[in-house]
């Protein structure tokens, strides 16, 4: 029997920051007549907020370090601020949203990533994701939106990155649909060189994205939404996209496509 077709797109901080571009989308995504579901960050966003209340933001290689009191402004900031701006605007478009973390109806469960070479703090690594609550508001007309913040089943609320969690949900949701994952930000695709942005890489298969990847010719903060990007297509998802906002609506726009 045929699956039914799923959507899950995850927005990143650019477009959250930029309260028209944040609007077009959502009146776009809201158009999508499959099931879907929405998935967001907002790294940005906290970091504004921190300064704001005097907390150091501290990053390495582009990863948030989540101290105590900086976990506290990711989850007032991804699940209250911005999660509800999100699902306010969806509403505002007739799309009948409903905002989560993993914690709500114990979705998204995940473990303290363990401290290596770093100790990244508060910050979560998927370990289950619950399909079938998932299926179940689907089933109901309700559009699930996912800020970036997941929970260890023992009260312990964690820092998850977003496109990790994109990757991590698209995947539960394959037993139940033919799931396309949307990863949507500000430029076309992945570039070949960062300072062309027509330079767009259009098909990226496994031996490509090696050959990028060991040539260093892609920047280190699309390497970790490559890896996302291939785990996802290994675990039932059948199709991963890179692009801007406009291929919520038109999927014929230059952009890239990964594969196998």
């Amino acid at each position: 029997m045929k699956k039914q077709k799923l959507l899950v797109a995850k927005i990143g901080g650019n477009i959250i920051e930029d309260k028209h571009a944040l609007d077009s989308f959502l009146e776009d995504f809201s158009k999508v007549e499959d099931p879907k579901i929405l998935i967001h960050g907002g790294g940005k966003s906290a970091t504004k907020l921190a300064s704001k209340l005097g907390v150091k933001t501290e990053m390495i290689d582009g990863r948030r370090i989540t101290s105590a009191d900086n976990l506290d402004i990711v989850i007032m900031t991804y699940a209250g601020l911005l999660n509800k701006t999100i699902v306010s605007g969806l509403q505002k478009y007739n799309c009948n949203a409903l905002g989560l973390t993993g914690a709500d109806a114990n979705v998204i469960v995940a473990d303290k990533r363990p401290p290596q070479f770093v100790d990244y703090g508060y910050v979560g690594d998927v370990k289950n994701v619950n399909g079938k609550i998932i299926k179940g508001f689907l089933e109901l007309g309700i559009t699930p939106v996912f800020c970036a913040v997941t929970h260890d089943k023992n009260g312990q609320l964690f820092n998850t990155n977003a496109d990790t969690i994109a990757s991590e949900v698209a995947s539960a949701m394959g037993a139940h649909f033919d799931v396309s994952l949307f990863y949507c930000f500000e430029l076309k695709g992945v570039l070949e060189n960062i300072d062309d942005k027509e330079s767009v890489i259009e098909y990226i298969d496994l031996e490509k994205y090696t050959e990028l990847r060991d040539s260093e010719a892609i920047s280190d903060g699309m390497l970790p939404k490559l890896k996302n990007c291939f785990d996802a297509l290994q675990k039932d998802v059948c199709k991963v996209h890179i692009a801007n906002a406009n291929f919520i609506k038109d999927n014929t726009i230059k952009h890239t496509t990964l594969s196998l």
